[in-house]
């Protein structure tokens, strides 16, 4: 195939795809340039893998930093494991691109990008989504897309705040908003935000720009692409159904007895018994005891079959039940919000802990307050930067009553911290009024359904039960979606574990009560429009505002002292030029203070320094000699100074620890000093008034005379 291209511009920049000239081997792949961003994407298709019973796609995105001419650190000078963001990425391609296949299509779909050019200020992730769908396109696959990914972000200009189409790095620096937003033909499909409390109008309004100015233009790229390359004819091949006849005894035996299961209220009862009738529908294709070979695989293809027929009958059973009598599993009304139960203060030597539960999914939240230290460096291929806040989201096997290895965090636990991680980032306080770097670790430890969302509002709570000031209370609540056999459609509130798995949609919400900080969409359906996001935004405000009343009915605000066994932090603000002077000679200088009052002190580039201690009065006596050693010496000042020299014609004061001054003999004491020792000694604490300061050597005279002299009460009517 000759090389072909098509361009156009999108948000003031030229993006291009181009193909037939890298990576001809792969059943499809795609140079797609931003500005001066490049990914180059790749699909493979290959036959599915035997006793496969699941869509078996795969999304790898990596960036290599040879993109932006830089070296991975450490000693091994290659790229390793994916990191967080190139992690996150991949899920963002999976979430959009995976509905789009027909059921029962199982075949091997693996889909790579990777970073081969970046700029700094045009960001690789929303860029690489789009690259996939391109690629994917060109093969054979019966992928129903195209699908097109954006960025939108809004920033404040002269003619007032406007929504801006893949914002730069510089740009986002000053944006409330940061959304990625993904969709095809028929509507929006995938959307993960965070935020600045903005308002659910104008999030809506954003999701409007992005698919009109953002989306639909890059769709008609990725078609006319297809066009001009000459796309291979879409091949459905042989798709993993299970037998007509298979399904309809499945139905006729057991669909009475399926919808009552389905309305068992408790989880595990309700589990134990839709369990029983799944063997049920397994057992009513008997093995022969005797017989052929083909005979006795015919019988186990039929019970496969009947495994994934009961799957089948219980998703429409369960989407019966809520769009046509608004039954839900456990009982519950359309809005209805499951029972909530909360702790703060569970634990008592943690920095700040709670225990938020609705119906039975359970978060243990507990937050840590530290210093600049405990920050977390980020290096890739956009500027490094320092994490002050992040969340940490695990998933033990026991929240889900199941013993499987115990692994280290895999995509969807990094996802959904991610979620949470962002939703409270927005009430977080400013760095000048609360310089501590946070860490939230939420252990989910029973699941039912929406534990990111509990995650967000335990992780509220312990914030607050540490003392954190933060903005305001924040919550998140989860909406599924349902439709009947006649398209009528059903949203619900607060969603189980089986309405994601059966419905079509999870839709996160997360805000305070004057607007979203959060938001994560996972579609299963075609497609949304905007009509009914905003009626989505609508239901879920409702229940985020219930779960922040009782909240606040637990704990009304942060507490107003930090916890007894967090650090005291106090920031001093000195000289730059004097950073080598609180330092000292090897580290000296620093690592006395410390050592004598027990505080850790880190000092930054531009003079502020901080103090941390968690016994506040070592913190206070280390701020004391750090503004001391900051301090700029000035005629007339008193110190109380230790006298670390004597010479015959004075002593030599330590003001502060590498700062001396001389107090010569005559200014030692009243009268007549025969010999400096008859005075002072080394070591002895003298209180020494400054009288000239040279500005050109630096220089300090001092007088003990004049300090005892200002002590010296004064007669009454002088």
């Amino acid at each position: 195939m000759p090389k072909v291209f098509v361009e156009r511009e999108i948000g003031g920049r030229t993006l291009r795809f181009e193909t037939g000239q890298i990576a001809k081997l792969a059943s499809g792949a795609v140079i797609a340039t931003y500005a001066d961003t490049t990914i180059l994407a790749s699909a493979m298709r290959a036959d599915p893998r035997p006793g496969l019973d699941f869509f078996p796609l795969q999304c790898d995105y990596r960036e290599k930093l040879t993109a932006s001419g830089k070296f991975p650190g450490g000693f091994r000078k290659r790229e390793g494991p994916p990191n967080e963001k190139e992690i996150l990425t991949m899920r963002m391609m999976d979430r959009p691109i995976r509905p789009l296949f027909p059921e029962g299509f199982i075949d091997e779909i693996q889909l790579q990008a990777w970073t081969m050019s970046h700029d700094g200020q045009n960001d690789a992730d929303v860029l690489a989504c789009t690259a996939a769908s391109a690629a994917l396109c060109l093969t054979d696959a019966p992928f129903q897309g195209p699908v097109a990914t954006v960025r939108v972000g809004r920033i404040v200009t002269d003619d007032g705040e406007q929504f801006v189409l893949n914002p730069t790095h510089a740009q986002m620096e000053f944006s409330d908003l940061d959304m990625i937003l993904s969709g095809h033909a028929d509507g929006i499909n995938m959307i993960e935000i965070g935020a600045a409390e903005v308002l659910e109008a104008d999030v809506v309004a954003a999701i409007k720009f992005g698919y009109e100015e953002g989306i639909t233009p890059i769709l008609e790229m990725q078609r006319e692409l297809m066009e001009k390359a000459g796309a291979t004819e879409k091949n459905v091949g042989e798709l993993s159904l299970p037998a007509e006849d298979v399904v309809e005894k499945v139905r006729t035996e057991l669909e009475q007895e399926l919808t009552a299961a389905r309305q068992i209220p408790g989880k595990q009862d309700r589990i134990d018994a839709i369990d029983a009738l799944r063997e049920r529908a397994i057992e009513l294709f008997q093995i022969p005891d005797s017989g052929s070979y083909p005979e006795y695989k015919a019988v186990e293809k039929q019970r496969a079959d009947a495994k994934e027929a009961f799957r089948k009958l219980e998703k429409k059973v369960t989407h019966r039940l809520l769009a046509e009598k608004g039954i839900r599993a456990d009982g519950r009304g359309r809005t209805e919000i499951r029972p909530i139960e909360i702790e703060v203060g569970v634990f008592a030597r943690t920095h700040g802990s709670a225990m938020f539960q609705r119906g039975e999914t359970q978060s243990l939240c507990v937050c840590a307050l530290g210093t600049t230290r405990n920050e977390q460096i980020v290096d890739g291929l956009m500027p490094e930067y320092a994490k002050k806040f992040y969340l940490h989201y695990n998933f033990p096997p026991f929240s889900v009553g199941e013993v499987r290895r115990i692994m280290g965090p895999g995509r969807r636990e990094i996802g959904h911290g991610a979620l949470a991680e962002r939703s409270l980032l927005a009430i977080l306080p400013e760095l000048e009024e609360f310089p501590y770097t946070i860490r939230i670790v939420s252990d989910i430890t029973e699941s039912n359904g929406s534990s990111s969302m509990a995650s967000v509002c335990g992780g509220c709570l312990a914030l607050m039960d540490a003392g954190v000031p933060i903005k305001a209370t924040c919550a998140g609540i989860s909406v599924g979606r349902f439709t009947d056999a006649n398209g009528k459609v059903t949203h619900v509130t607060d969603i189980l574990g089986e309405e994601d798995f059966f419905g079509e949609m999870d839709f996160k919400v997360s805000g305070t009560r004057d607007g979203v900080t959060g938001v994560q969409l996972d579609l299963k359906a075609r497609g949304l429009l905007v009509d009914e996001i905003e009626v989505i935004f609508a239901q879920a405000r409702t229940g985020r505002l219930e779960i922040i009343d009782k909240m606040e009915s637990v704990l009304q605000g942060p507490r107003e002292n930090l916890s007894v066994y967090a650090p005291r932090i106090f920031t001093v603000m000195i000289d730059p030029e004097k950073i080598g002077k609180l330092i000292g000679p090897g580290g000296k200088t620093i690592r006395g203070i410390q050592e004598r009052t027990g505080a850790t002190i880190d000092v930054e580039e531009d003079g502020t320094v901080y103090i941390a201690s968690v016994d506040s009065a070592g913190g206070e006596r280390a701020k004391a000699e750090v503004e001391a050693l900051g301090a700029e010496i000035k005629i007339g000042a008193v110190y109380e100074g230790t006298v670390v020299s004597t010479k015959d014609f004075g002593a030599f004061v330590e003001l502060v620890p590498g700062t001396d001054g001389m107090c010569h003999i005559s200014e030692l004491a009243e009268g007549y000093v025969k010999s400096v020792t008859d005075v002072v000694k080394v070591g002895d604490v003298v209180k020494v008034k400054v009288i000239d300061v040279d500005q050109a050597s630096g220089k300090i005279r001092l007088s003990r005379k004049a300090a005892m002299k200002d002590d010296k009460p004064q007669p009454v009517g002088a």
